[in-house]
């Protein structure tokens, strides 16, 4: 069927956030912060917003936790 008229709404077909896949991030941001030196313990007690603020400057991290 073409359509003849007006676009396609592309908010229909959107793929939703799932619970699983953002999880899934959220453990990825910590191996790659616990990869930079931060120790466990620490990397538990953390929020989101630390983990992403941890990873935007890894140089500044890595130097912070290495001593």
């Amino acid at each position: 069927m073409k359509r003849v008229f007006g676009k396609k709404n592309k908010n229909t077909s959107r793929p939703r956030k799932s619970g699983a896949r953002k999880k899934r991030r959220i453990l990825e941001h910590k191996k790659r912060v616990m990869a930079l030196g931060v120790p466990e313990a620490k990397v538990a007690q953390m929020n989101t917003k630390q983990l992403r603020d941890h990873l935007k400057s890894p140089q500044k991290t890595a130097a912070q936790y290495a001593a």
